[in-house]
């Protein structure tokens, strides 16, 4: 039996989505054109900080929260409407769930380079 590799998968995924840098989210974000979907753990933003008026779904309920056949389906807690800015801390898991993201249908995913580690370094506000 031959796996793939955690790296193998999200170098997978990097060819199937767009990347985006923290410059081109902070503006779209600024413009109300985004959703920011901050992925990580619970365990990580009380120990990193969040960025200030980000949507917090934990990687392992994204998919079930925007599926409205879903019974986790988290009715108005998003406008699915806009784009779906993802990220995590580095970059990966946010790779990975962009492109489950776009595998669902969703047409306008992207994630954000470099994840939180780099947005900590640019304009976003850390509360």
């Amino acid at each position: 039996m031959t796996i793939k590799s955690s790296q193998t998968l999200v170098t997978e995924a990097l060819k199937e989505i767009k990347t985006i840098s923290t410059e081109e989210a902070f503006e779209k974000f600024n413009k109300s054109e985004c959703n920011l979907i901050d992925i990580r753990d619970v365990r990580e933003l009380e120990r990193e900080g969040r960025i200030e008026n980000s949507n917090h779904i934990p990687r392992g309920m994204l998919e079930f929260w925007l599926d409205p056949e879903s019974a986790y389906f988290k009715q108005g807690k998003l406008d699915l409407n806009k784009e779906m800015v993802l990220f995590c801390a580095g970059g990966m898991r946010s790779a990975l769930a962009a492109k489950s993201l776009k595998d669902m249908g969703f047409k306008n995913v992207s994630h954000i380079d470099g994840g939180f580690g780099a947005l900590k370094q640019s304009k976003f506000k850390i509360t």
